[in-house]
């Protein structure tokens, strides 16, 4: 069996080399707490203006406004994104907003009106039958929020199960097209790449989890990133400051 956690590692270099922008993604918030309900108003912030395929009006100087996203449906990574990795232990603030999200009469990720809304997409629960009890684990922990976990097929993890994962939501009617998608994460080479090769939008929670669970459910400042993901936040820095590059955007809203 192919390792691809290997093949993950040389898609990021060869996108990093060929495609950089598609390492960046079109909203960064510190935590998963600061993810806005409305998260559709908050994309094109970062990204270029969208192109006349995308609609759009004009404001009262003239110039045209940047279309909304509809987004309809959330994939949500889960170590260090909800849990501490390897974990399926919530820190009570992010459960509580997880909870926000499926029951607030605002939300577009309501259970009532939206039940397939949100899917769980992780690189752990759900991507191998290693894992399987953890999935079930979790989806028991989440049983009063109708959230399921995405079960990986032919060991197609993240980034390369964009495919599987747009395929789920259209058979369930959520979407009809990926940017009608937010795909949540802390990390650019899997959670945001994987938005990029699906065609979705991306949300990089660039901080992590940073409330503790159990005996250090009072600490709100720890820091479960590895060296990776500390290393892929000097690459964004570099890529947006330095290289002066912008997020790309789903197709239609160059």
């Amino acid at each position: 069996m192919v390792n691809s956690n290997l093949q993950a590692f040389n898609l990021t270099v060869s996108t990093l080399l060929k495609t950089p922008s598609h390492l960046l993604p079109n909203l960064t918030i510190p935590t998963f707490l600061e993810l806005p309900e409305q998260v559709g108003a908050h994309l094109v912030r970062q990204s270029p203006s969208p192109s006349s395929s995308a609609s759009s009006s004009l404001s009262s100087t003239g110039k045209k406004e940047k279309p909304t996203p509809s987004i309809r449906a959330l994939v949500l990574d889960k170590d260090n994104t909800l849990c501490p990795p390897n974990s399926i232990d919530f820190p009570t603030r992010y459960l509580q907003k997880l909870e926000s999200l499926r029951t607030s009469p605002t939300s577009p990720f309501n259970q009532t009106r939206n039940p397939f809304g949100v899917l769980i997409v992780s690189n752990t629960a759900g991507s191998r039958p290693a894992y399987e009890p953890e999935a079930r684990a979790l989806e028991a922990r989440l049983q009063h929020l109708d959230i399921p976990v995405f079960r990986v097929h032919n060991n197609k993890r993240k980034p390369f199960c964009g495919a599987d994962v747009l395929a789920w939501f259209r058979e369930k009617g959520v979407v009809s097209s990926a940017d009608e998608i937010a795909v949540v994460g802390d990390r650019l080479g899997t959670d945001v790449l994987m938005a990029a090769q699906m065609g979705a939008w991306s949300v990089w929670c660039k901080n992590g989890v940073t409330h503790g669970v159990g005996k250090q459910a009072d600490r709100v400042d720890m820091d479960y990133r590895g060296f990776l993901a500390k290393v892929e936040v000097a690459m964004e820095r570099y890529l947006r400051e330095t290289r002066g590059l912008s997020p790309r955007v789903p197709p239609g809203w160059e």
